[in-house]
């Protein structure tokens, strides 16, 4: 069961005049990477570059935001991806957009979106409950997802 591994969000109603809030340095998820300052940024860019966009929700002071952070930081294959394959952005408070909210809200989770502007629902991590969640013991999984959203970024443009 999922639920004590995640940081959730107890009403959604709250999050309706929220608007987004980006980091524009990497708040140590990865300090070589460039980090896109808005998600509208990040779609134009993405358009141009032809990398997938990749979106981390996390809380700051969620024990499990945290946790994933360090592991996340600390593989050198996700963060040589992160730096060469990837448009990353790192998102700190709660979206009111749907899209990036597939499966409700909760951090961390880690979304890719394609060019169509649609997060991948193809491309998850193992919960059920909560496709979006990677723990710490999952950079595995992730570096293979970040792998598969690079393929399927360049085989269906």
């Amino acid at each position: 069961y999922v639920a004590w591994l995640l940081c959730q969000y107890s009403a959604i109603p709250q999050f309706k005049k929220v608007q987004y809030s980006y980091l524009s340095c990497s708040a140590g998820w990865g300090n070589g990477v460039t980090w896109i300052k808005s998600y509208e940024d990040g779609l134009a860019k993405m358009a141009k570059s032809k990398k997938p966009l990749m979106v981390i929700h996390h809380k700051k002071g969620c024990p499990h935001s945290e946790a994933l952070r360090k592991a996340f930081s600390s593989d050198k294959s996700i963060q040589k991806m992160a730096k060469q394959d990837f448009l990353m952005i790192n998102l700190v408070e709660e979206t009111t957009d749907t899209n990036l909210a597939p499966d409700g809200y909760y951090v961390p989770r880690i979304l890719f979106v394609d060019p169509s502007k649609a997060v991948r629902n193809d491309i998850t991590g193992k919960y059920s409950e909560r496709l979006f969640t990677y723990d710490p013991k999952d950079m595995g999984l992730l570096a293979k997802n970040m792998k598969k959203a690079k393929l399927l970024m360049h085989s269906e443009l």
